[in-house]
């Protein structure tokens, strides 16, 4: 077999073989074929695309191109959660508690933030001593003793994955479907859980911009993991805003603690959809049961001992938890409103930028993240404003201040009608096909 012809297979829109797929992709993944002729290819199926068996003999081949966690000995149902990232997307961190209250495994591998959106890891490690880089025996110790556990991603899980990411980053290549699907879903499913909820987001805050391409992604991921024989749905979920009101690592952390103590918000919102959906997936529940299982994790309170429990075995200071008032936080100041109106759109993407000027995100892998700034946002989409009014609060350390204000009030949109209120979820995929909200 010959990368040559495969690259001009694809170059001339014809469909590649399994055994092809699995040549290019184990051959880059050694180091026996090289960047340049991947980089091709790349771009050959970015412009051509790639059917449905092609996708998922692509994810099936970065998916054994490395390690395969296997979690059967835990003997219970495993679930888990992806998001394609967005702006104060916080649910993970809120979710995997209030799962393990209703009795199924959350054993959740996680990713750093890139850019606008923020990584759950990041914000995990805002709270003191958490070890994020647990052994698999450990990180198995603590599902099965906690019922929920999130790690970083471990270095062998989907290898094909980081190198051809890496490559897609720099080329001009990641905004390709099939790439996507087969990039979120090889991780997924080398992580070992039985029942997989996607949470794909769209607007101005996510990586798709409208839900019809959301849909279209979801549809693609959904079908790849059918085919591996997992249960699988997606969310279709709105990004127009910053889902929770706090943005930034300590401040986010901070509100996922108000959530589980029962504070409604956006963020308690897409909280309760995506856990009854995802309890929903197994046969332990129904929606009408689900529902009744998340109620009473909140109001109960277990859902956030759970949450003190799995900080406290990942060795983090389980006090924060019950006493947020002892995260650091930077200087506050406002940010108001130049004229009346109504909030009629939000450039999210730009808050999420906003909170990376101040130094609370990365641009680069190897930066460094300061966990106490952030933004708080005062208004959301329809908010009656007056001049003066605040907009936000940001904390900063002195670091581009002056440039992330001047972004921030630009981001938030000032006119005369008040629009439409915005649904949390669109759409819901599963097996049985779409169900539009």
């Amino acid at each position: 077999m010959n990368i040559l012809e495969i690259i001009e297979k694809k170059k001339n829109k014809q469909i590649l073989s399994t055994e092809e797929i699995r040549y290019f992709v184990n051959g880059f993944t050694v180091g026996e074929i090289p960047d340049y002729q991947i980089s091709a290819l790349l771009m050959a199926i970015v412009l051509n695309g790639m059917d449905d068996r092609e996708t998922y003999d692509l994810t099936d081949a970065m998916l054994h191109s490395g390690d395969v966690m296997d979690l059967s000995s835990l003997g219970g149902i495993v679930v888990d959660k992806h998001s394609t990232g967005g702006v104060g997307d916080s649910t993970t961190l809120a979710l995997a508690p209030v799962l393990a209250c209703c009795g199924v495994y959350v054993a959740k591998m996680s990713g750093r933030g890139l850019g606008f959106t923020g990584g759950t890891i990041d914000k995990l490690e805002s709270i003191p001593g958490m070890d994020i880089a647990l052994s698999e025996d450990e990180f198995k110790k603590v599902v099965k003793s906690v019922g929920c556990c999130v790690i970083g991603q471990t270095g062998n899980l989907a290898p094909a994955d980081k190198k051809l990411y890496a490559l897609r980053d720099v080329t001009g290549t990641v905004d390709c479907v099939p790439l996507i699907c087969s990039s979120i879903m090889s991780k997924k499913l080398a992580s070992g859980s039985d029942i997989i909820l996607l949470d794909v987001k769209y607007g101005t805050g996510a990586f798709m911009k409208t839900k019809e391409d959301a849909l279209v992604l979801a549809q693609k991921m959904v079908d790849i993991g059918n085919r591996a024989g997992k249960s699988v749905g997606a969310l279709i979920t709105d990004m127009q805003q910053p889902l929770s009101d706090h943005i930034g690592n300590s401040l986010e952390v901070v509100n996922i603690i108000d959530v589980l103590k029962g504070k409604r918000s956006r963020l308690y919102s897409e909280l309760k959809e995506v856990a009854v959906k995802l309890l929903s997936l197994t046969p332990l529940y129904t929606e009408e049961t689900a529902v009744k299982a998340f109620q009473d994790a909140i109001d109960s309170g277990r859902a956030l001992d759970k949450f003190a429990e799995m900080v406290k075995a990942q060795h983090g200071d389980e006090r924060y938890i019950y006493h947020p008032e002892m995260f650091k936080l930077g200087e506050k100041i406002a940010v108001c409103a130049q004229n009346d109106g109504y909030v009629t759109a939000m450039n999210t993407a730009d808050i999420g930028h906003a909170v990376t000027l101040l130094g609370g995100g990365r641009m680069k892998k190897e930066d460094s993240i300061d966990f106490s700034v952030g933004v708080e946002m005062k208004v959301e989409l329809g908010s009656e404003v007056r001049r003066g009014d605040v907009l936000c609060y940001v904390y900063h350390n002195g670091l581009r201040v002056e440039e992330a204000t001047d972004l921030l009030r630009k981001s938030v949109i000032i006119g005369n009608t008040r629009p439409q209120p915005h649904k949390i979820a669109y759409a819901f995929v599963n097996k049985e096909g779409v169900h539009i909200y």
